[in-house]
């Protein structure tokens, strides 16, 4: 499969000698050094912008005063009619107060003075040479050194009524001004760029932290080394495991995957980051993506193989991101559980009778203890022959050997928790030729004595019986077997329900126990019913059941 059967990630070579840069530092020395390289560039432009700016501000302040008071009617009157009673130069000065400029100058067409900051300069000449353009009928702006200095001028001629030229008036504005308005607007940008760096290095380095909280704290190497070590158990673990997103689009899938589908006949591994419905829709992982619950330990055929699948979603902070389903060959797991049947069953048997020889050791050591011993020898006599009359009867009655430990481990269990367990006096259950019969039927048998058993927890008097019933039909076997309890029983509105996953009236999380009963019942052709009784409840089950030749009913 391309791109899609494992995941190989290289680790990087380390330098012993150096130590690399830890994952936070890196990335908050990143980020101060982009936000430099960008804020450096666009500081120098926005500093030239803000210098022209202010320069265009100031001329503008100063061509607006000099426009209006070229209109103003005082002056224009004391320009045409000199001498009047009212003062100009104190009218100019108050302006020039309330504006803040430097100094404003009112001149004749003769470049005179009428109006200066300093009286001694009234009824001089102009000094600066470029009055030229303003005693000429036109605005000007103009940097040039008068009597005060070095200044900023703007330049507005004054009319008369009829458009006749009277003079001029020039606001001027310090460079020392002028300067210090720039120098004020420079130190608004250090500050905005201080305090953007400040920020900019404050959210780097929570970014830092945030990423490596993302990371569980582990550095670039460990993360590489993780993925090394997740590729390598996806590929040596023996069940099958695909991943799709959260579309269905397959992501991942493992070499053991790959194995059971070219067995079940599937060749082509190009679909990955494709719907994995347009070529396996058997696992319907978008059911689980759609329903977001798992579904456990379903059985699916796929190209002439069962598989025995487990699907579940993968959530991230609640939300549905993907979903995952392993799955492996069920005949490969049918043969592991048929060595292991017989063993935990034997297992089971041992362990109860275990318990209960302890019990009988303790009454046999205080009856020594008492010196009693005729009635000692009367005790391990009645013992000897209940163990082997109970073990002569079933092996008797059921010719099975895994059957037939089953039912011992039951009765012994039985015992133990004050149960009891009898098998009827006319049951019989030859060998079975098939041994996925007998591992269907214990799971069957199992499964209803467990039932059975925490049913009757609470009662005083419990009692559970077991008929077994073989018989030839149409020349194929049958076998009958009911299982019987005196429990509290099922109610009627209850019955058709039961053998439904995830049915129990026992709380969350149960309901396992009929519904493999059912799927047993059900690969085996055969039938279930829940019987009506006055008591308790029944349970027939009648299956095929195939005999060895040499078995014969005693």
């Amino acid at each position: 499969m391309k791109g899609v059967s494992s995941i190989a990630i290289s680790q990087p070579k380390l330098r012993r000698g150096k130590p690399p840069i830890k994952l936070r530092r890196l990335i908050t020395l990143l980020v101060c050094l982009v936000m430099a390289l960008v804020l450096l560039p666009v500081t120098l432009l926005f500093a030239d912008r803000v210098e022209h700016e202010t320069e265009m501000r100031l001329e503008e302040k100063a061509m607006s005063i000099a426009r209006t008071l070229a209109h103003t009617p005082l002056i224009v009157g004391q320009l045409q009619q000199p001498g009047s009673s009212f003062s100009m130069q104190e009218y100019v000065q108050k302006v020039s107060t309330a504006n803040h400029v430097q100094f404003i100058v009112v001149m004749d067409m003769k470049g005179i003075r009428k109006t200066h900051p300093d009286v001694r300069m009234i009824g001089k000449a102009f000094v600066g040479g470029d009055e030229y353009t303003a005693l000429h009928g036109h605005e000007s702006v103009s940097v040039a050194k008068g009597t005060l200095g070095l200044s900023m001028r703007a330049f507005s001629p004054v009319f008369s009524s009829t458009g006749k030229q009277l003079g001029a008036i020039v606001v001027g504005i310090s460079m020392q001004d002028v300067l210090r308005a720039q120098e004020g607007n420079y130190r608004l940008i250090a500050i905005a760029i201080a305090v953007g760096m400040l920020i900019g290095t404050g959210g780097a380095v929570v970014l830092a932290r945030k990423i490596k909280n993302m990371l569980a704290g582990l550095e670039p190497p460990e993360i590489a080394r993780l993925l090394e070590e997740r590729s390598a158990m996806l590929q040596s673990i023996k069940e099958g495991v695909i991943a799709v997103d959260e579309s269905g689009r397959v992501m991942l899938m493992n070499a053991e995957a790959i194995r059971l589908l070219r067995q079940a006949g599937i060749e082509d591994f190009s679909f990955s980051g494709q719907e994995i419905t347009a070529y396996l829709s058997a696992f319907r992982l978008q059911e689980v993506l759609k329903a977001s619950t798992p579904q456990m330990d379903e059985e699916m055929e796929l190209g002439g193989i069962t598989l025995l699948t487990t699907s579940v979603p993968i959530r991230v902070k609640g939300e549905i991101v993907g979903a995952i389903v392993t799955f492996r060959d069920k005949t490969e797991m049918k043969q592991l559980a048929e060595r292991l049947t017989g063993v935990s069953l034997y297992t089971e048997a041992l362990r109860a009778q275990a318990h209960e020889f302890m019990n009988k050791l303790h009454v046999i050591m205080g009856m020594v203890h008492l010196r009693m011993y005729d009635k000692l020898e009367h005790y391990i006599m009645d013992a000897v022959e209940h163990h082997q009359v109970e073990i002569g009867s079933i092996t008797r009655q059921i010719k099975d050997p895994v059957m037939a430990g089953f039912v011992l481990g039951k009765l012994s269990r039985a015992r133990e928790v004050g149960v009891n367990f009898e098998l009827t006096p006319g049951s019989y259950l030859p060998e079975s030729s098939q041994t996925q019969t007998i591992h269907e039927l214990i799971t069957i048998l199992g499964n209803l004595f467990d039932n059975a058993v925490e049913a009757m927890e609470s009662l005083q008097h419990k009692r559970i019986t077991l008929s077994l019933y073989y018989e030839k039909h149409q020349e194929k076997g049958w076998l009958t077997c009911i299982m019987c309890d005196s429990g509290p029983g099922i109610p009627e509105g209850l019955v058709k329900t039961v053998f439904e996953k995830g049915f129990s009236t026992k709380g969350e999380s149960r309901g396992m126990g009929l519904y493999l009963v059912a799927q047993s019942v059900e690969r085996l052709q055969g039938s279930v019913e829940l019987i009506p009784a006055e008591q308790g409840c029944c349970f027939e089950i009648a299956i095929p059941y195939m005999i060895t030749g040499n078995d014969e009913h005693d």
